[in-house]
């Protein structure tokens, strides 16, 4: 188990905001607005040895602050937000070790194999991480795209993983429900993930204490990576940086 670093951009800043309340046509609820570059964060986890991080875009007006992390420390950080097999490549030379696809996959809310084969086509195996963030949904992990509006017809199971598993490297999951809200993980989800996920996958939502890490930590089998937002000191909360980035 590992700390995962992150930096999600939204209207060209670095922010934290509540997962929640991404609509369109309105504002976020923000928690935090970074007052540092995304270039400064990219090389503070550069210079800190935390491999395996993310820039996320979310939403439009954030491609030159994504470029910015990324040119920072190249082959060092994944990017996510609005990846296809179109910009794939572009995204990679810009500097991402990996690319981070969800939406791409769905259509009217149904997942759509041909769209999975293009990625094939078009990302290595070994460069694709597929983000399944979900919504609890009467007991089924369901997983959400654009932006964590729209449920899709997709939930989680070992199947899914097995499935998706052949084409992708690893898995990124954030649990939409507790997404910035700073109350807690979702440790039914984190369990599930131990059991059903034989790839290497991380944990995002709800993480507020060392206590919730530890929570990982055991329900997820010491296998689950994690990534904090809003609750980690970088970005205004109490979670303190320097234990977390010695984390094993």
């Amino acid at each position: 188990m590992r700390f995962r670093p992150c930096i999600d951009l939204h209207g060209g800043r670095v922010k934290q905001i509540v997962g929640s309340s991404l609509r369109d046509g309105a504002g976020a609820e923000e928690n935090y607005v970074a007052s540092e570059s995304p270039g400064w964060f990219a090389r503070k986890y550069h210079d800190d040895g935390l491999c395996g991080g993310h820039v996320i875009k979310l939403g439009p007006g954030n491609d030159d602050a994504a470029r910015e992390a990324l040119s920072a420390c190249p082959n060092f950080l994944q990017i996510g937000g609005g990846i296809t097999p179109e910009n794939a490549s572009e995204w990679i030379e810009a500097g991402a070790s990996h690319v981070i696809v969800t939406s791409y996959l769905f259509a009217d809310g149904d997942f759509v194999p041909q769209r999975l084969e293009s990625l094939r086509r078009a990302v290595p195996r070994e460069r694709l991480v597929l983000d399944l963030s979900c919504r609890n949904v009467d007991g089924e992990y369901v997983v959400a795209c654009d932006r964590w509006q729209k449920l899709t017809h997709l939930t989680l199971s070992e199947k899914t993983f097995d499935y998706l598993g052949e084409c992708c490297c690893e898995f990124l999951i954030h649990a939409v429900d507790v997404e910035g809200l700073k109350q807690g993980i979702d440790e039914t989800l984190v369990a599930r993930l131990a059991e059903w996920c034989h790839y290497p996958v991380t944990y995002a939502g709800g993480i507020r204490s060392l206590e919730d890490i530890q929570r990982i930590r055991t329900a997820g089998a010491g296998r689950i990576d994690f990534t904090v937002g809003s609750a980690l000191d970088l970005f205004g909360g109490n979670l303190p940086y320097d234990i977390l980035k010695r984390i094993e």
